[in-house]
């Protein structure tokens, strides 16, 4: 590997998803495969080294290394046993601190948290750790290794983890290397027994192959895989102070957008409706377009930043600084009184009961909302806001489709794969908890509580309770209450009102409460407009950040084969 070539392209490369960890992953690999350091012909074959000490070796294994390696079963050069077992009830002897599994990292320990354990005298012998030790995880993430090197004494382990000395044929830093390359590229995996829960048996660790170089270039690899990983650190932190100062800079630039627009709101409101009109064409006027279209264009390079964007734009639109206000519209209020006779016509039609909304205090207002805009409750503006059956609904092989929340989490519904009802169900369920064209499923449940999605179709289906329906009104925009449901705003109000732990829920009570503002029905289509428009922008960001990524992912590549073609040039030369 030519760490100038890998330098001189890093800027690029470092674009493609988890370019370290594969640069890591690659250095492991051409290292166990004899393709990282040239083999030196005064070296000792592995097969005499191995005959001398009464142990054979094997030419074939999982792939073909250089003629003087060999394959080698870690039964056959290596002692390991497993750590002793903790039983409070029956250990004795004086505490001793022990390792377990999670105690051991990939090539190195975390003893911030070292438990003790009584041990007797007679003991301390067999369980006590030596420098030049392997010790591998039996459980937990099986198979992770690290070598213990630490000068301290009197450090103990558990039976959750194999210790393994090796002969001195085996380095057994060599030997930590080759098990984590195996398990990168899924051979390890093989090892493990179990379904549910994996292990690694000390049956399975003594038949385990792996491939063994002389003793010498063991030794010259290890010391050049170091160097490359020492490299892969300083590109890796050079990523992350990259990127931290890259979402310090979204998020200035965001807060300034909303500054700037916050700023225009106050200045424009108290202008007359045609001089406002004309100067507010749109969000985003020219001279500050730069700050937009050029800036943060820049700045988003990463699928989080765009997501924050996205945010942006929500939190703007709810707020009333997204697009101009004009005094002349008619208020919210208004409208809320129309809202309101068609719930309550909503309701007489259904044989319902209309919720009636908390009182909201000013405490309960987040911002003061723009002139023209109302607080007001979630449920004033739908016609009712309710969920699906609560009991488990009869299967068929056919007929109405039955959606969970795996088929809305997306913003969209997906009805692949979904589940069926016969259509008898379907027509004992009342309207008002069947959705139609128009409604708003919103997710009150698990790990994805939260995501609205418009049902665009006239397809009939029915979801589970899982799932809240809002049935808008035609007095308001459908579109500017899909965006409110995905704000920052509700979201917050959404999360703050989750019950449980295991699996958040949102109750209908609580989310019929959910505190909103409401801006004049001509400025909901404006809204509406703007929003679109920009989140047309975000999609373009997210194509050219996918195209981005695709090239850096294959300069990676190139770089790499390169690497790998040159590294064979080098053993066929040899």
């Amino acid at each position: 590997m030519n760490p100038q070539r890998l330098l001189q392209h890093f800027d690029r490369i470092a674009e493609a998803p988890d370019a370290v960890a594969r640069l890591r992953r690659f250095v492991l690999d051409l290292a166990v495969r004899g393709k990282l350091v040239e083999q030196d012909p005064n070296d000792e074959s592995v097969s005499k080294t191995l005959r001398s000490i009464k142990v054979r070796g094997f030419s074939e294994g999982a792939f073909p290394v250089p003629t003087v390696w060999a394959w080698i079963d870690v039964g056959s050069v290596a002692e390991a046993r497993l750590g002793k077992m903790l039983d409070k009830g029956k250990n004795k002897g004086n505490p001793r601190p022990y390792l377990r599994n999670v105690n051991v990292r990939w090539f190195n320990f975390d003893l911030a948290d070292l438990l003790e354990m009584r041990f007797k005298d007679s003991e301390l012998a067999e369980f006590e750790l030596r420098s030049g030790d392997v010790l591998i995880c039996e459980g937990g993430e099986p198979g992770r290794a690290a070598v213990w090197d630490q000068r301290a004494r009197g450090i103990y382990f558990q039976k959750a983890i194999h210790r393994v000395r090796f002969s001195p044929v085996v380095d057994p830093h060599f030997f930590a290397k080759a098990l984590k390359a195996s398990s990168e590229d899924g051979r390890l995996q093989q090892s493990f027994t179990g379904t549910g829960i994996k292990h690694f048996t000390g049956r399975s660790l003594a038949a385990y192959r792996f491939p063994l170089p002389p003793l010498p270039e063991q030794h010259r690899i290890v010391a050049k895989v170091d160097e490359l990983m020492v490299l892969c650190d300083r590109l890796e932190a050079a990523q992350a102070k990259r990127e931290q100062r890259r979402d310090l800079l979204v998020a200035a630039s965001l807060r300034q957008l909303q500054d700037e627009e916050s700023l225009t709101q106050k200045r424009e409101g108290a202008k007359k409706e045609k001089e406002a009109s004309r100067k507010k064409l749109c969000a985003f006027a020219p001279s500050r377009e730069p700050i937009f279209l050029r800036d943060i264009p820049r700045l988003t390079t990463r699928p989080e930043h765009i997501k924050y964007l996205r945010q942006t734009i929500l939190g703007l639109a709810v707020s009333g600084e997204l697009v101009p206000q004009d005094q002349q519209e008619e208020p919210a209020s208004s409208l809320l009184k129309q809202i309101a006779n068609e719930i309550a016509a909503y309701a007489t039609a259904n044989g319902i009961v209309p919720t009636r909304p908390d009182h909201i205090a000013p405490v309960d207002m987040p911002f003061a909302a723009p002139l023209g805009w109302q607080w007001t409750r979630l449920c004033a503006l739908f016609n009712v806001i309710t969920d699906g059956d609560h009991q488990p609904p009869p299967r068929a092989e056919s007929g109405i489709a039955f959606l969970t929340i795996g088929n809305v989490t997306t913003g969209r519904l997906d009805f692949a794969g979904c589940r069926f009802v016969p259509e008898n169900y379907f027509r004992s369920l009342p309207m008002h908890r069947t959705p139609c064209k128009g409604d708003i499923l919103y997710t009150v449940v698990g790990a994805t509580f939260g995501r609205p999605a418009v049902v665009d179709t006239d397809r009939k289906f029915c979801v589970q309770r899982h799932i809240a329906i809002l049935k808008p009104t035609a007095s308001a925009s459908l579109h500017f209450m899909a965006y409110l449901m995905a704000s920052p705003l509700v979201y917050s109000q959404a999360s703050n009102k989750t019950t449980g732990t295991a699996q958040p829920t949102i109750g209908l009570r609580p989310l019929r409460n959910f505190v909103v503002p409401l801006p004049p029905l001509a400025e909901q289509h404006r809204i509406v407009a703007k929003v679109d428009e920009l989140m047309a922008i975000c999609d373009q960001l997210e194509a050219q950040l996918d195209t981005t990524q695709t090239d850096s992912r294959r300069l990676l590549e190139a770089v790499l084969h390169e690497a790998l073609a040159s590294a064979t040039a080098a053993e066929l030369a040899a």
